[in-house]
C-alpha cells in the first residue's frame, strides 16, 4: 500500500494538471500487469494522502480540483509563493488583459462581443494574450444570432491566482488598484509588435 501511495503522489506531483483516477489507474497497471489494482485502492490513498498534507507540517495540499487530483500552496503561504512568481515573471498581465479575463472569470461563459459592451472598447489584443497564455479558452458556442464563440477560465487560470476553484474569487469590492498591475497597455504592446513585424 505504501508503494501504491508513493506512485500516486509522484504522478500528482509531476502532473501539469489535476489527474483524475482513472488516468492514475490505467497508468499503475500498465506499470505492472501482474498486480492489478482498482478505483477503491487509489482512493484509499489518496484519503490518506490527503490527511498527510493536511498537517502543519507542509506548505502544501492535495487537493480535488474538478475530476482530478493537484497539489496546491496552502493560503497561509499563498501570498509569499505569489509575490515570488510576480517578480519572476517578464511581464505581468496588462491593465487591459486583466479587465478582460476579471470579466470572464465572474460572467463565463461569455461572448467577446459581451465583454467589449462591458469594457466599452476592443477586447481583440487582450483575448489574443489571455488565450496564448492559456488563462482562457473557448467553450462552445452561444445560442445568439450568428453563434458567437463563448470564452471561459481555465485549470491554468487557477493555478495562476492560487485559488483551487471559482468559489474561491475575492469579490469585486476586494480588489485595490496594485491588483490591476502596472504593465503597458495592450494598444502600446500591439503597436510595439506591429513594428517589430514591419522591421523583420
Amino acid at each position: 500500500m505504501e508503494d501504491l501511495q508513493r506512485q500516486i503522489e509522484a504522478m500528482i506531483f509531476v502532473a501539469v494538471e489535476p489527474i483524475s483516477i482513472d488516468e492514475i489507474e490505467a497508468t499503475i497497471n500498465e506499470l505492472d500487469e501482474e498486480v492489478q489494482i482498482d478505483k477503491t485502492q487509489i482512493e484509499e490513498s489518496l484519503v490518506y494522502l490527503t490527511k498527510k498534507y493536511n498537517s502543519k507540517s507542509h506548505s502544501f495540499e492535495l487537493v480535488k480540483n474538478g475530476e482530478g487530483y493537484n497539489f496546491l500552496t496552502k493560503k497561509k503561504y499563498r501570498e509569499v509563493v505569489n509575490l515570488m512568481l510576480k517578480n519572476r515573471s517578464k511581464r505581468r498581465l496588462s491593465k487591459s488583459a486583466l479587465e478582460t479575463l476579471s470579466i470572464i472569470a465572474y460572467r463565463q461563459p461569455i461572448t467577446k462581443g459581451e465583454i467589449e459592451k462591458i469594457r466599452g472598447v476592443g477586447s481583440d489584443y487582450a483575448m489574443k494574450k489571455l488565450l496564448q497564455r492559456e488563462l482562457v479558452k473557448m467553450k462552445g458556442k452561444s445560442d445568439a444570432i450568428g453563434r458567437p464563440m463563448l470564452y471561459g477560465t481555465t485549470d491554468k487560470f487557477l493555478e495562476y491566482f492560487g485559488i483551487s476553484s471559482l468559489k474561491d474569487l475575492p469579490s469585486p469590492k476586494e480588489f485595490s488598484e496594485e491588483d490591476l498591475g502596472d504593465g503597458p497597455d495592450d494598444d502600446v504592446l500591439q503597436n510595439q509588435e506591429i513594428k517589430k513585424a514591419e522591421n523583420s
